[in-house]
């Protein structure tokens, strides 16, 4: 009696299960076929096409593509474009026998795609040349099923080239295929310069121009003179002539912070209570123009803080986060900015994020901030953010693959769990080496929770952190862990070089550890070592195609060159290594100010955080105390540059010396080789060298005179310039 109750209950489960379920496909047949609109675009028979192709690989069965205009009287998979919605959606759900996927325009019918394989087939897509799609005997369809979903951000980027290379993949994580959709090329940013050139107007009218301490300077526009408008309006007019299919222009400041004080700009700043009230004022009166387009600005250093005017409906806030530290969520470790953003919020609903998730300045360096970039879209989202730019390298960087993909995941819903997504990318994209890739990931952002009080800095580098979660001890603990994943997949050369690809920041670091001598392992002087380290760091960028270090263009093959110019120099016996230097002019910020940065056997590299002892607005003048009397030939300092950040080479580099720290003679002076010029190398070093007669010496006086300030053509004309100096060999 039981055995036939037991029978029963079966049975009526079953068919309970089949009664509630629709079978589209099985066993690589379906009576189904995907249906579009007879007047269909091609992206709507691209949608189709994408569809057709993964039931395929999943299913094994092929749905014939049909349109409007063709007759089939059996159950269709229906794609549909509903334009009655305010919001951009996706929705898919059964309607008695057939599948209706909607969505609210061509581009999120796209999306609608891909959503439905996702949680129906389980298809994953991890990079362009990555995806997981399971076989699956059946497709069977709940016959009350109904999804819909809303994405809070609605234009969402990742500044990534494997989303702007990719369009295919861009459309799987929903993303945009440019960094600035629907925006006029060549006017997307800071445009100032390029609507009223200095070279065109700055020498007849230099009161288009920034008022700085009692002087006019062609950094920005004065937004209180009428001409100023009137050009800006002229230019705007011709560009979306010129661009009939651009909805939106930038009208905004260039990137440097020397705005104009004129008395009228600096009478509305205060009455405004912030510098960006002479920029909405002016924004809205060119908007005024263009009632039927976007006027896109910046809120932007000294423009970020709120005003009390509010934007026209027609203009786009940009509101820029670059000065946050990276180790927190904006809200916990960036408030200003979290209340800067709130009070846009109060004057307008159109908000553009323009966020940074990358270290600029070392695109390879492991950047712990993976667990901010969640909270920090739900912050974004929950105040008015339609649209969101997460500015990463857009070029190869450190977990390139993987943050591409959790910064798309999180744009398209910001309540997805960090760790979730961590690890499905990992198993899928690492395949058996995917633990440890996790594991590393965990470790490293627990490192840098140790040291609460770290600033993660965008323009910062490995070497502030080799006291924190770049400590000698933690990169053996990551070392090993790579160590293990490379083992986990040595078989598989497609997953070793991922899995190499992603030691790179590592690898990185080490090597920058070495170069700054922080331990008898971790030496330029431990060659075997480091030599390995060189070769295996330039074979995986050579694999992976990474070509950048940072964004001012120092290249791999630069890095290389200088990194293999330090090995060498490492290895000769330079009489300065470790003597006392006394510093006769007085250094400002990096490498803690300490003289000994010249001589600890550490090496500068292409970022000015790196050992880099820098002088702002003063000439260095230093003497090295040898201790006692050598004889030497051949002097040499190495110098940085980068453009961007005002540091420029020494004009030149003299060198005396003396027996008696007293009384010096020359010895010769090293002229710089590379002068400043606009198009000059915006990243770059250069070694200052004399070679002389041996001479007698115990102290060595090195002079190294500086710019003083920035050109007229440069965008911080008028400010201080630095030089960074470091590692003096005398031999």
């Amino acid at each position: 009696m039981r055995q036939v109750l037991l029978s029963l209950l079966l049975a009526l489960f079953l068919f309970a299960c089949q009664s509630s379920t629709m079978t589209l496909i099985k066993n690589g047949k379906s009576d189904y076929k995907i249906a579009i609109s007879a007047n269909a675009t091609s992206s709507e028979k691209e949608a189709a096409e994408a569809l057709q192709q993964y039931i395929l690989k999943s299913t094994k069965a092929k749905l014939s593509i049909i349109n409007g205009s063709e007759v089939y009287e059996g159950p269709v998979i229906k794609l549909i474009i509903d334009e009655d919605s305010d919001s951009p959606f996706i929705a898919y759900r059964m309607n008695g026998a057939d599948l209706h996927i909607v969505a609210s325009d061509a581009q999120y019918l796209r999306y609608a795609v891909y959503e439905f394989l996702e949680r129906e087939l389980s298809c994953r897509f991890w990079a362009p040349d990555a995806e997981t799609v399971p076989l699956q005997a059946k497709l069977l369809i709940n016959k009350d099923k109904s999804y819909s979903y809303s994405p809070p951000v609605h234009v969402r980027t990742v500044h990534s080239k494997l989303f702007y290379e990719h369009h295919g993949f861009a459309d799987k994580q929903r993303v945009t295929y440019e960094a600035f959709p629907m925006y006029a090329p060549g006017a997307r940013v800071h445009t100032f310069h390029r609507f009223v050139p200095a070279d065109k107007y700055f020498e007849e009218h230099p009161e288009y121009y920034a008022m700085i301490n009692g002087k006019r300077r062609p950094t920005q526009l004065c937004l209180n003179h009428p001409d100023v408008l009137k050009i800006v309006k002229e230019k705007v007019a011709d560009i979306f002539i010129n661009n009939p299919t651009a909805s939106v222009v930038s009208v905004s400041q260039d990137d440097n912070t020397q705005y104009c004080q004129c008395e009228k700009c600096a009478a509305v700043d205060k009455e405004e209570g912030s510098p960006s009230g002479s920029m909405i004022r002016f924004v809205n009166a060119v908007a005024q123009s263009f009632p039927d387009k976007t006027i896109s600005t910046l809120a932007y250093q000294y423009t970020r803080k709120a005003c009390k005017t509010k934007p026209l409906d027609n203009v786009l806030i940009t509101l820029c986060s670059i000065e946050c530290d990276r180790s927190k969520p904006i809200e916990e470790g960036c408030t200003d900015f979290a209340t800067d953003l709130q009070d846009w919020k109060q004057l307008t609903e159109n908000i553009r994020i323009w966020d940074y998730t990358t270290q600029f300045t070392n695109f390879l360096a492991p950047f712990p901030n993976i667990y901010t970039l969640a909270p920090n879209i739900r912050f974004f989202a929950d105040n008015n953010a339609k649209w969101i730019f997460e500015q990463h390298s857009h070029n190869p960087s450190e977990l390139f693959e993987l943050r591409s993909y959790v910064m798309a995941r999180l744009l398209w819903d910001p309540q997805r769990n960090t760790d979730v997504l961590i690890r499905e990318f990992c198993d899928g994209y690492y395949g058996k080496a995917g633990h440890e890739i996790a594991e590393y990931i965990s470790q490293l952002h627990n490192e840098l929770a140790l040291k609460p009080d770290f600033f993660l800095f965008l323009y910062g580098g490995p070497s502030q952190a080799f006291a924190s979660f770049l400590r000698p001890e933690a990169l053996d603990i990551y070392n090993g862990i790579f160590d293990q994943a490379e083992e986990k997949v040595v078989d598989a050369p497609e997953l070793l070089k991922r899995v190499r690809r992603a030691r790179l920041g590592v690898r990185y670091a080490t090597l920058e550890a070495c170069r700054a001598n922080l331990s008898e392992k971790y030496s330029l002087r431990n060659s075997d070592f480091v030599k390995k380290e060189v070769d295996a760091f330039e074979q995986s960028c050579s694999d992976g195609d990474i070509n950048m270090m940072n964004e001012t263009c120092f290249m791999v093959t630069d890095y290389l060159e200088l990194y293999k110019r330090h090995q060498e120099r490492a290895a000769i016996n330079n009489l300065a290594s470790g003597k006392t230097v006394t510093l006769l002019t007085k250094p400002k910020k990096y490498a803690d100010e300490n003289p000994q940065t010249l001589t600890d056997n550490a090496f500068g590299g292409g970022s000015f955080y790196a050992n880099w002892l820098g002088f702002e607005g003063n000439d260095m003048v230093a003497v090295i105390d040898l201790e006692q009397e050598e004889m030497i030939q051949y002097l040499s300092t190495g110098f940085l540059q980068v453009m961007n950040h005002v540091v420029f080479f020494p004009q030149v580099v003299k060198y005396s010396a003396s027996t008696d720290g007293i009384h010096y003679n020359a010895l010769g002076k090293a002229i710089n080789r590379r002068p400043l010029k606009k198009d000059s190398k915006i990243n770059d070093t250069q070694l200052f060298s004399v070679s002389f007669p041996k001479t007698k010496a115990r102290y060595i006086r090195i002079e190294a005179e500086n710019m003083k300030v920035a050109p007229d053509w440069h965008h911080a004309v008028g400010l201080p310039s630095w030089i960074f100096a470091d590692e003096v060999q005398v031999n």
